[in-house]
This record gives C-alpha cells, structure tokens and sequence, in this order.
C-alpha cells in the first residue's frame, strides 16, 4: 500500500485544501489562504527536498553531509527558541551528547543496515526529538532561573555554591521537558501509530517488522533525550547558557 503519484491523488490535495480553506472562512479561523500557502510549500519543499536525497542517500558520505544539514536546522532551531544571545549556541553540545549516544551504536550493532537510507532516516528522527527535548529544557529552565531567583539567592546565602543553588530550582525543568517523549512511548499502539511504524508497515507489510523498528526508535528517542536534557540543565547550572535579555 503506497500513495502514488497521480492525477487522483492530486485532486484529492485539492479537494482537503479546498475543504480546510472553506472551514477557515465560515469558522473564521483566519485567512482563508493560510492552508493553501502553506499547502505550496509543502509540496514546493518537499519535491525539492526528494530530488536531493534521492542522489544524497546513495552513498554514506553525502547522507552524512545531509544529516550534517539536518544537526545545523535543530541546533538553530534550538537556539532560538531558547532566546539565550549567543550562549544558545552550547545547545549544540546538548543535541550532539543525544545524538551520538544512540546513533554510533544503533548502526554498529547490526540491528539496522548501514546505508545512507538509514543513517538520514535514524538519525532525522532522533535529531527530531532530542530537538524539541533540548528547547523545552533550555526554555523552561531559562524561565524558572528568571522567575525563582529568589530561591536561588536564598540557597547561596545559606552556603550553597552557584552550580548548586540552580540545580535546586532546575530539577523539575528536566522531568518536563521529558514527558512529551516518554508519553510517547507509554501510549504508542494504544492511542497512535508513529510514523517509522506507519512507513516499515506500508513499505514492508509486516506488522511485526514495523513494531521491532518503532520499539527501537522509541527507546533511542529515550536515551538521546535523557542525555541531551541532563547535557542541557548542565549548561544551565554552570550558565553557560543564560538569558541576556529579558523577554
């Protein structure tokens, strides 16, 4: 089961973008443009994006310059979300830590071939969720120091040492920033069906091959999660990553 492409499937584009304008007018959700733009660009970006890696993930170096592009996106991504300055840039350190205590071993072990298709497939989806981990961790812990800095003093005039006196206010930015990924995995089947379920189910036909590799995935998601938030609150605690200006 694929969806091909063909005259069919794009009045069926069509039809949806038509409907979800529609419903934009009489709703008056906003612009009745706004599915339709965004729709363009849809397609415009992902045409252009299928041209490159159908020549890039032949080989594993050009998928690696891919996935290259693709750490440089979340680590801008991350860093402005976190609205730090120029400090947001240590966010970097915090993707990589996530990213590299899965990745190396996911491909070394076997379980999944090494080709480009794999590296840029694994590798895009943990960079997507140690990602949206980092910027939560960076933005709530930011905004806890700013709005608790009273604790903070209060635990520095007791003796505590600077490291110290945050780390008292960030331990519950780190369980935060945490849920949406294990929520994930805790209702996985019951409530949703991910997308590398979806795409080994449609692409292969087998449900159990499509569980083995969202079990994997899930679990990666986890781990690269868990080192990069600990990375980040690090980075936090020691203020390497701050607020310049208040927001």
């Amino acid at each position: 089961m694929t969806a091909t492409a063909s005259m069919s499937l794009v009045w069926l584009c069509v039809g949806l973008v038509t409907a979800a304008a529609t419903i934009y007018y009489f709703a008056r959700l906003g612009s009745v443009f706004v599915v339709p733009v965004a729709a363009v660009r849809a397609v415009v970006q992902l045409s252009i994006i299928s041209l490159i890696l159908a020549a890039a993930l032949r080989e594993i170096w050009s998928a690696s310059l891919v996935l290259a592009t693709m750490f440089a996106a979340a680590t801008f991504t991350s860093f402005r979300r976190a609205a730090a300055g120029r400090s947001g840039l240590w966010l970097a350190g915090s993707i990589a830590a996530g990213i590299t205590s899965v990745l190396p071993a996911t491909l070394l072990s076997g379980v999944v071939p090494i080709s480009g298709v794999t590296l840029v497939s694994v590798g895009g989806i943990l960079l997507g969720g140690t990602m949206t981990a980092t910027s939560l961790a960076a933005r709530r812990g930011l905004d806890t120091l700013s709005q608790r800095r009273g604790e903070i003093e209060a635990a520095l005039s007791l003796g505590f040492g600077d490291r110290e006196a945050r780390m008292l206010v960030l331990d519950k930015t780190a369980t935060d920033a945490l849920i949406p990924g294990v929520d994930q995995a805790r209702t996985v089947g019951l409530v949703t069906l991910p997308g590398a379920f979806i795409g080994v189910l449609l692409t292969s036909g087998s449900p159990a091959q499509a569980g083995a590799v969202q079990v994997l995935v899930l679990i990666g998601l986890m781990v690269s999660e868990s080192c990069a938030v600990a990375v980040t609150v690090e980075l936090l605690a020691r203020t390497l990553v701050r607020r310049t200006v208040p927001r």
